[in-house]
Parts: C-alpha cells; sequence; structure tokens
C-alpha cells in the first residue's frame, strides 16, 4: 500500500497523539537506607604449619633403629630413631670413673688441709697450711670439671635416641637403618609438623589495608574486637571452623604489593594442610552503608556498577560505589543516598530522563520483588 503525502501526515499524527496518551511506565521502587552491616575482606590464602621442624642428629653415629611409622601422630619426646650408643655409653663410664677419682682427691685434699690447719704453729707452718688449702681448692675444681664432663657424656648417650620436640606428623624418614650420621648435618632425618591448630596466611593488596585504616580513622568502620576468618575450600566446600586472627606482617611484598595476615584455625581432622590454597572471608567489623540489591544493578563494558534511581518521578542512572556484598545486596558507599527510590522491578525499558510512575515493592529474604500489597506474590514487572 502506498501513502500519499496527505496521508502519511494523517498516519504520523494519530500515531504522535497515540504515544502522547500512553500512561508513564510503572517501575517497582524502594527506599533506600543505612544500616549497620559487617564489613568483610575476600582474599585468597594459604595454609602454612602453625609449627614445623627438621629432625637432625646431635650426635654421630650409625642408625640401629627407626622408631615410628611415617603418617602417624607423635607426641612430644616420642622416640623417632637410635643410634648406636655404645661408644657413648663408654664414654658416660670413663666420665663416671674420673668422677669418682676427682671425688676421691676432694676428700684427701679437704682432710690433708685439716690436719695443717688444726697443727698450725706445731707441726705445720703457715707455708705448709697456705698449700694444703691450695691443693684443696685444685681437687675440688677438678671435681667440679669432671662433673661437666659426666654430665655432658650423660646428654651424649641421651642424645643417641632423637626425639620428637613437639606433638605432630612425623614424615617419612630419609635414611635408613644403618646409615651413618654425623651432629648438626645438614640432611634433616624426617620432619615433624603440627596440624592441630593450622596457620593460614591471607595476603591482601596494601592499598586495600591502607583504605580500612583511612576508615577506621574517619569512624567509617567500628572494627571487631575479634577479627574471625571463614574459609572456602578448592572443592567450593565451606570450612567447618573459623579462624582468629594471630598477627599481621610488618612490611609488604616487593613482587606482589600484598600484605600478610595470619589466621589460626582448629584442624582435629587433618583437612588443611600445608600448601593447600583457600579463598577467605574476613569479618574485619560494621560500618554503615546502604544494601542495593544485586537483581536491581548492572555492570557496564567498564566494569562499573550502575542502578536506576527515581528523582521527581524521573528516572536517573547513577553509577555506585561498593565495598563487597552483605546477603543478596552490595555493600554501597558512594552513588545513592538514604531516603532516595531505587527502581527494582520494570527496568527493561528505562533511559535517561524518562518519565516513570512508581510503586513501593517488596523484597523478600532471597532478593525477590514482591508486590507490597500482596507479598505472597512477585510483582513480575519487567
Amino acid at each position: 500500500m502506498v501513502f500519499r503525502p496527505r496521508h502519511m501526515l494523517a498516519f504520523v499524527f494519530m500515531a504522535t497523539a497515540t504515544q502522547a496518551q500512553m500512561p508513564p511506565p510503572t517501575v517497582g521502587v524502594i527506599e533506600l537506607g543505612t544500616q549497620s552491616v559487617p564489613r568483610t575482606l575476600v582474599e585468597p590464602g594459604r595454609a602454612i604449619a602453625s609449627a614445623e621442624v627438621s629432625i637432625r642428629p646431635r650426635v654421630g653415629g650409625t642408625v640401629n633403629e627407626i622408631l615410628y611409622s611415617p603418617g602417624e601422630m607423635v607426641e612430644a619426646g616420642d622416640p623417632l630413631f637410635r643410634i648406636d650408643p655404645a661408644t657413648y655409653e663408654a664414654d658416660l663410664r670413663a666420665a663416671e670413673a674420673d668422677l669418682a677419682s676427682a671425688q676421691a682427691s676432694v676428700r684427701e685434699a679437704e682432710a690433708a688441709f685439716q690436719r695443717s690447719e688444726q697443727l698450725l704453729g706445731t707441726g705445720a707452718s703457715q707455708a705448709q697450711l697456705d698449700t694444703a688449702r691450695s691443693a684443696m681448692e685444685q681437687a675440688r675444681a677438678s671435681l667440679q670439671s669432671a662433673t661437666v664432663a659426666r654430665d655432658l657424656a650423660q646428654t651424649d648417650l641421651e642424645r643417641t635416641t632423637v626425639t620428637s620436640p613437639f606433638e605432630g606428623v612425623a614424615s617419612f624418614a630419609t635414611i635408613s637403618v644403618g646409615d651413618l650420621v654425623v651432629a648438626g648435618q645438614a640432611d634433616a632425618l624426617a620432619t615433624v609438623t603440627r596440624l592441630d591448630p593450622i596457620d593460614v596466611e591471607i595476603l591482601a593488596p596494601s592499598s586495600r589495608i591502607l583504605s580500612l585504616i583511612e576508615d577506621v580513622s574517619s569512624d567509617r568502620l567500628q572494627i571487631a574486637e575479634d577479627i574471625m576468618a571463614t574459609l572456602t575450600l578448592e572443592t567450593g566446600r565451606e570450612y567447618e571452623a573459623a579462624g582468629q586472627m594471630i598477627a599481621t606482617s610488618q612490611s609488604v611484598s616487593e613482587t606482589t604489593g600484598s600484605r600478610a595476615i595470619r589466621f589460626q584455625f582448629e584442624n582435629p581432622h587433618q583437612i588443611l594442610l600445608p600448601g593447600m590454597f583457600v579463598r577467605s572471608e574476613v569479618t574485619l567489623g560494621s560500618t554503615e552503608a546502604i544494601i542495593v540489591p544485586q537483581s536491581a544493578t548492572l555492570r557496564t563494558p567498564t566494569g562499573e556498577l550502575t542502578g536506576w534511581v527515581v528523582v521527581d518521578g524521573t528516572a536517573e542512572r547513577r553509577t555506585l560505589q561498593e565495598q563487597g556484598t552483605h546477603d543478596h545486596g552490595w555493600v554501597v558507599t558512594d552513588g545513592v543516598e538514604a531516603g532516595e527510590l531505587l527502581a527494582v522491578d520494570g527496568l527493561a525499558n528505562l533511559a535517561p530522563g524518562l518519565e516513570v510512575q512508581t510503586v513501593p515493592v517488596l523484597l523478600d529474604e532471597d532478593g525477590v520483588v514482591r508486590d507490597r500489597e500482596n507479598p505472597s506474590a512477585e510483582a513480575g514487572r519487567e
């Protein structure tokens, strides 16, 4: 069908008149308000043994026995290796004999001194008394030396049984029965690792730490008395126990620009192992912020978070600054203000400057939009 110019003008007029008669689109809105929300920090982390020791011999000799099974729990003082004690037993016997001889010499010197002291002026001169006193002191010094030698020999004999310094899991032995070891050698015989409790080191960008410090100083963030963390394992499962912060590093990594924060977790079932990577969520405290439902926002191609507000019946698009999530919403610190109307339903046809008609709606605990008059039904406007 071909329209003549007069007919075309009439058609355009009719279409314009029809559009003018159409009511403004309806959008569901909620009134924004501030609330106290947890301030969290989500960062990667890595499990680290709370204590780990390399077992090395403190005396030399041939290994006679390996006294543990790899992977088993050992207690503090449990024997791990036994080195041939024959030489050290002989050294101890010799040291004990020297000690007995020194004790006898002291007794003899003390008796001689007492006799000289009693006979001074009659049967002994002052010179003889001084000589007796000197001999007695030398005998006592020799006794002390012999006592130390005996104690060292006893210690060396005890060190032929290599023990665990604390409770932990013993690794595979790096030597076999019959191997010769030397005191303080570089190669460890085994390692003992404490797995319960276990530490997790979380790496946070230094810029984020500085931002948190600024928020605390300006009272935007109230730090919790105990800073706790939860973990998500590599399988996506949430770790059952929460950890408490024990220390922060006092330096920033030159390669990653991050600062380490260490937390300690109970690990009775040894689920966390040293070297395991996890995702951590740290609850730092609380902050006053506006919660914007995630369903009411979009990301631009450049990554900016945006949402729609209605001001005097007109739609405005806002860029939002967020600091994490809470429940089903973004924790927004800039871009909107308390008391403004946020569009959460009927967003598909919105455009900047478009006149709209607002309808108050509700958001349930799952973040689903509901009619205020009939909360059991979804609003259903796109």
